[in-house]
């Protein structure tokens, strides 16, 4: 299976992309959780065991699980040339600026992790200052620096794999993060969609280096002519505008419109997927928020470049308009309000599908479980005490890679 297919969120899931949280967790802290986007800190060791469950149950389900961090130790071992300038980058974009710094950390990493696995496993979990064995005497900076200090912050996040690239159709976009802690997480992706043997030729629809925002939880393949994507805290319009322009001068691409959905700013609804996800050919899981009128922008192409069209109405109307057929909307948390708040924190309405109607769910939301199981949906049910407190569900935690057509 070389290459992407997703032209649905709902057809039969055959390859998938995870990443298996690892020793970045240990590096939060109560002072850091803000700026690393976490309410609180995961037990690593609970966050592992709830993370293979949820692969093994992707397995158990006919799913190839691909990690992240094996794909890029792939492109580190099959291109030797490109460990050196993978490293500078590396190294360059986690912040550090003087040629003393940058030699020490290139150093450190080149000569204590000559296994590319472990490489890569080190990239995402950062540096500790006392890690490096500096002479102090040779430098200011480190005599007034605290003992333990992280040179090279953690990606805790990377473990939410739908957010720095999204498969689009056949192709890929690379994104720009809304975050700086974040946007460091998509320079795998760049040397994955450029010299992994399986990607390399994938179509790229956006570019990491572009100037503004836009976040995989804001991209649903609602089928294969219709992209929906949300306007939200973490995509900004323009992103959408430059997003449009290529994925319609693809004469491979059978997409036609893109819907941007303007959704509330708010941590609670920080991507389109937090708000509704599609689990059955007529069935979404919703966010009680988003029941009233929404504004959505139709971009369709014409001639060399796009036509927007604004629209409102409820959003059960605009998914029936665009997919051609009666929807259900589902409220996470059942209607009930306490509920639904409790559950949508906890993201009960961020489900992957991985079959029409078959959809994975952490076992933590059993108020909105039990209302899908009584619409007839087969539930995949995932252990989550630890892996919630990173503010993101199933969705968000796997990019699919291949979908059935």
């Amino acid at each position: 299976m070389a290459g992407v297919n997703v032209k649905s969120e709902i057809k039969p899931l055959k390859r998938v992309l995870l990443h298996r949280p690892g020793r970045e967790l240990l590096n939060l802290t109560p002072n850091t959780l803000e700026e690393l986007l976490f309410d609180d800190i995961p037990f690593l060791k609970v966050a592992q065991e709830e993370h293979d469950a949820f692969a093994q149950a992707l397995r158990d389900n006919g799913v190839e699980v691909v990690y992240l961090e094996d794909l890029m130790t792939e492109v580190l071992d099959q291109n030797p040339d490109v460990r050196e300038p993978f490293l500078k980058q590396f190294i360059e974009e986690a912040g550090i600026r003087t040629d003393r710094y940058q030699k020490i950390i290139f150093d450190y990493l080149n000569d204590n992790y000559p296994n590319n696995k472990d490489l890569v496993l080190k990239t995402m979990e950062g540096i500790n200052l006392t890690e490096l064995h500096t002479d102090k005497s040779n430098s200011l900076v480190d005599l007034v620096s605290e003992a333990s200090k992280m040179v090279v912050a953690p990606m805790p996040n990377l473990y939410f794999t739908r957010d720095n690239f999204a498969m689009i159709g056949n192709g890929v976009s690379i994104n720009r993060m809304y975050s700086v802690t974040r946007n460091r997480e998509t320079i795998y992706g760049e040397y994955i969609f450029e010299y992994h043997p399986d990607f390399k030729d994938v179509p790229q629809y956006y570019s990491r280096y572009n100037t503004f925002h836009i976040e995989g939880g804001d991209i649903l393949n609602l089928n294969e002519h219709v992209l929906a994507v949300g306007i939200s805290q973490r995509t900004e319009p323009d992103a959408i505008d430059a997003l449009a322009h290529n994925i319609f001068n693809d004469d491979t691409s059978p997409i036609d419109t893109i819907l941007a959905f303007n959704i509330p700013n708010n941590r609670a609804m920080m991507h389109l997927d937090t708000v509704f996800t599609q689990i059955d050919t007529d069935k979404f899981t919703i966010h009680p928020g988003i029941m009233g009128p929404l504004t959505v922008f139709e971009i369709t192409p014409e001639g060399d470049g796009i036509k927007v069209k604004e629209t409102s109405g409820k959003l059960e109307s605009i998914l029936e308009t665009y997919m051609g057929h009666p929807v259900e909307l589902i409220p996470c948390g059942g209607g009930d309000r306490i509920a639904a708040e409790r559950e949508q924190w906890n993201d009960g309405s961020n489900t992957l599908c991985i079959a029409p109607g078959v959809v994975c769910v952490y076992e933590r939301n059993d108020v909105t479980n039990a209302v899908l199981e009584e619409k007839g949906i087969k539930l995949i049910v995932i252990p989550s005490a630890e892996l919630s407190r990173g503010r993101g569900g199933p969705r968000c935690m796997s990019m699919p890679i291949w979908r059935e057509d």
